[in-house]
């Protein structure tokens, strides 16, 4: 995979200010404030920065966290982990491995199909509708 790399004006002019916050500079939205955090829809959701694909729909649920959570990514590869000691805690970051931007934590509280929970930031994706065909 080839690796996006910006200067910081460059993903300044390209993001929000809350964007640019969590995804650059590992910020984090408040709980139940993001537009992914009960949305329903059937997609895709990608990254806010690059665009790369990040999770599936089929792999959301509610975990009553406030953040958008997912059980697995689309694939492995499509993420970075990396161990987080900031605010006191330890932590699994996890971060878009095309552009390294902060996307939220993986904890390994989750559904019995992974027992994970990706706990993820919705200033950090955009949504993509899957396509029905009638």
């Amino acid at each position: 995979m080839n690796k996006i790399t910006k200067t910081d004006e460059q993903w300044r002019s390209q993001l929000s200010s809350e964007a640019y916050h969590v995804t650059r500079q590992h910020g984090t939205e408040p709980a139940f404030s993001g537009e992914y955090a009960s949305f329903k829809g059937d997609g895709l959701y990608t990254c806010v920065c690059c665009g790369a694909p990040l999770f599936d729909s089929i792999n959301k649920y509610d975990s009553g966290s406030g953040w958008p959570s997912y059980d697995q990514p689309v694939a492995p590869e499509a993420l970075i982990e990396n161990r987080d000691v900031s605010h006191g805690m330890v932590r699994v970051e996890v971060l878009c491995a095309k552009c390294d931007a902060h996307l939220g934590h993986v904890f390994p509280d989750g559904p019995i199909t992974t027992g994970l929970r990706y706990c993820i930031n919705s200033v950090c994706l955009n949504f993509n509708p899957r396509n029905k065909e009638s």
